[in-house]
């Protein structure tokens, strides 16, 4: 045996997997901090209706809980255009590129349209769903105001998804910050009514919004337009000009991804609906529990777009082994991660659950506790879902999105639901069971989306 060479090769794969660690860094890092910031948002407009009363932040929780539901499909259907960005640019063609964002562009007008309607006329549907009066009324003055944000949000996903897939995370991350930032003091001043305005209450929040998902939409589209090694990618050139193969192709692509947020987003909906059939107490725990793993899931999404994008930008360089590598550095990444949040779980699930709920008040013990018992679940939780969402985004780099739709309706409702329902309900498990249901479900995902993407690496031109 030649040692020589057994040792020259095992140094080269080492410095390829450092070299395609930190490339997944420097994509992953920005685009984690731009989650964190949205979620940031989120948490403070939470915190801003608590202080405008108890109904305000009942309706309030309502008309967002709507909106972003909405907005979060639509932008994960215009996340398209990160991986065929991504494909063309890593293959060297400038002009495919810029076609790309000028038809990511026409899709969100076009999803923007109907979708406004609906957020507009949302008080019908939630009278329909048996919502109080009181805060159908609020709830639909704050959607009619943040409604004008939904094109600009999708606009912004769109040109985030471009400059990500030039590895051009940081403008991302500075403009997604100073939005957060601005949002916030926009909504102090109009729901307050400060400098002389009329205060607006809710509805101040969700012009704030509106005028932040503007703000960054215009930041964005303004750095792009500077740059003058963004420009030759004319993403805003002729767009009047309909490309049917490209924009078709977006949606191909897209739409899968979209529905599996939507059906994703519906499962923990469903689910929280489940705990509240067993009571106040364990709803309480649930939210405790599922806002702590949300927080550390921003991370992995953010990997999990990283994984799109040097996926994507290898296949367009026709180097399906490099792509591979970056995949599983990327899902080897965030199972780390979550790995470390998970025994943080488990070892101070006390610390954890302080930062909801004030722990030393006996009234709050029950709640506590159960909290804590389902931190320690989450800990597995935490492994799993971070696994199967960077290994879905390492699919999408390969435009694969049909087949990980599939597999994920399976994983989360007739898997993880059906083996919750019946831990829970059926066996008497109550949300300890529902909870690792969850993990069950999950960990399905995870397996079975990192061994398809092995597969597919590999034949890249037999992706179905």
């Amino acid at each position: 045996m030649n040692f020589r060479a057994v040792r020259v090769t095992y140094a080269l794969s080492k410095s390829r997997v450092i070299a395609e660690i930190k490339e997944c860094l420097l994509l992953a890092v920005p685009l984690a901090g731009a989650q964190l910031s949205q979620a940031a948002t989120t948490f403070v407009d939470t915190v801003m209706m608590g202080t405008l009363g108890s109904q305000i932040i009942a309706a309030g929780a309502l008309g967002a809980a709507t909106f972003f539901l909405l907005l979060n499909i639509g932008s994960a259907i215009v996340s398209a255009v990160s991986p065929l960005a991504a494909e063309a640019y890593g293959g060297g063609r400038v002009e495919p590129v810029g076609r790309v964002v000028r038809q990511g562009l026409w899709l969100s007008v076009i999803l923007a349209v109907p979708v406004t309607l609906l957020i507009w006329h949302s008080g019908t549907l939630l009278g329909l769903m048996g919502q109080e009066p009181e805060n159908i009324a609020l709830a639909e003055g704050y959607l009619r105001a943040i409604a004008w944000g939904y094109f600009p949000g999708l606009g912004f996903a769109v040109l985030r998804s471009f400059v990500s897939a030039l590895s051009r995370t940081r403008p991302v991350i500075v403009t997604m910050i100073c939005g957060t930032l601005f949002n916030v003091a926009v909504n102090y001043v109009l729901a307050f009514g400060k400098f002389g305005l009329p205060a607006l209450g809710l509805a101040g929040l969700g012009w704030a919004s509106t005028l932040s998902l503007w703000g960054m939409f215009v930041a964005l589209a303004i750095y792009i337009l500077s740059q003058p090694q963004l420009r030759v990618y004319g993403a805003f050139a002729n767009l009047h000009q309909f490309d049917g193969k490209i924009f078709w192709e977006l949606v191909r692509v897209g739409v899968p991804i979209g529905v599996l947020a939507g059906v994703e987003g519906g499962f923990f909906a469903f689910a929280t609906l489940l705990m509240g059939q067993l009571g106040t107490v364990t709803l309480a725990a649930h939210q405790i529990a599922l806002q702590s793993a949300v927080v550390t899931f921003t991370i992995s999404l953010g990997i999990s777009m990283a994984a799109t994008v040097r996926v994507g930008q290898l296949i367009g360089q026709e180097n399906p082994k490099g792509a591979r590598l970056a995949g599983f550095v990327s899902i080897g990444m965030a199972a780390v991660f979550m790995g470390i949040m998970g025994i943080v779980f488990w070892i101070v699930p006390g610390t954890i659950v302080s930062l909801y709920i004030d722990t030393a008040d006996p009234a709050n013990a029950a709640v506590v506790s159960l909290a804590k018992t389902l931190l320690g679940v989450a800990a597995m939780f935490q492994l799993v879902d971070g696994v199967q969402v960077t290994a879905a985004g390492a699919l999408r780099g390969l435009k694969d999105t049909k087949i990980p739709l599939l597999i994920g309706i399976l994983a989360y409702w007739a898997v993880g639901l059906s083996c919750g329902y019946t831990l829970g309900f059926v066996l008497g498990w109550g949300s300890v069971g529902l909870w690792w249901g969850f993990a069950i479900g999950l960990a399905v995902a995870a397996g079975v989306l990192t061994w398809r993407f092995g597969k597919m690496a590999l034949h890249s031109g037999e992706i179905v």
